[in-house]
């Protein structure tokens, strides 16, 4: 298979990407942006699978596009009274702008003097045994700690919104 294709869908992907992230921030409705965030999230999975990551792509729609953009819109919607309140007020703030460019070029200064060193292909691949040993001893307690705490922010969004019947 010729190289221009994956090329073509990488650059395809990237620019759905960025241009998601741009239009969630740019977008004055609440509820759009939680869309434009689901967008992201998609366009992302796509890159994994062009890097043959099938699993992190796996993982990307259904945790982040499935679960937090799910979670994100019922928040949202639960917290909203009036339709009024999905517009948010945008006002143009210079100075963070101004931080934004500066982080920005620093940092493409720096991808620009990185020089990586090539890194070294194991002996033997790592079966699943390995893998779900790995999940389950060192990523257990943080994803449901991370379950928690969105647990808790729903919890908090409701109470919030209840008014004084709470």
């Amino acid at each position: 298979m010729s190289e221009t294709l994956p090329v073509a869908a990488f650059w395809i992907l990237a620019l759905a990407s960025l241009g998601g992230a741009v239009a969630m921030m740019a977008t004055r409705n609440v509820v759009h942006a939680a869309f434009w965030l689901l967008e992201v999230m998609l366009a992302t999975a796509g890159i994994y699978l062009l890097l043959s990551a099938e699993f992190l792509a796996l993982v990307q729609v259904l945790v982040y596009a499935g679960a937090v953009a799910v979670l994100t819109l019922f928040t949202v919607m639960l917290t909203l009274r009036r339709r009024e309140d999905a517009v948010r007020e945008f006002p143009v703030a210079w100075g963070s702008m101004a931080i934004a460019s500066l982080f920005t070029g620093g940092i493409l200064l720096v991808l620009a003097r990185f020089r990586p060193a090539l890194a070294q292909v194991p002996e033997t691949i790592p079966g699943v045994e390995a893998f779900g040993e790995q999940m389950f001893t060192t990523w257990a307690l943080p994803f449901e700690l991370a379950s928690i705490v969105l647990l808790a922010a729903l919890v908090g969004a409701v109470w919030w919104t209840g008014g004084e019947d709470l």
